[in-house]
């Protein structure tokens, strides 16, 4: 009796010409190894990571300034913690250390310290976070 399938048994079917077969992700302790997942986390990491502009590292330089691994990881808590307020443009205020970071660009645009910030008007800015 006939059923109306076409079947072919025994044929090989074939990728495409041009097309290479992948392989499934990989599975380790019931977890996936994917390159996607790597390339996640690295990113991840990097977007947390605050850069200095070219003017904000000749400021630093020309002060004499040095940021240790300590006081770094402190004004990446400070641009985040803007950052979930909703701030763009904020004072980030440290010790004797002022710096204008854009929360958007996770960059610090300026650093002022010392007498400096003392005799200055900070503008453009739509928050402060005071870092302890």
């Amino acid at each position: 009796m006939n059923s109306g399938n076409i079947r072919f048994p025994g044929q090989v079917v074939t990728p495409a010409a041009g097309q290479v077969p992948t392989k499934a992700p990989q599975r380790q302790n019931g977890t996936e190894v994917t390159a996607f997942g790597q390339l996640w986390q690295e990113t991840l990491q990097k977007q947390e990571a605050v850069k200095f502009s070219a003017h904000a590292l000749q400021r630093l330089q020309e002060r004499r300034i040095t940021l240790g691994e300590n006081e770094l990881t402190k004004i990446n808590q400070a641009v985040s913690a803007a950052e979930k307020k909703g701030a763009r443009s904020s004072l980030l205020l440290y010790d004797e250390l002022a710096l204008v970071a854009s929360v958007k660009n996770r960059t610090i645009i300026t650093a002022l310290g010392g007498e400096d910030m003392r005799a200055h008007v900070f503008t453009n800015i739509d928050s402060a976070v005071i870092i302890k």
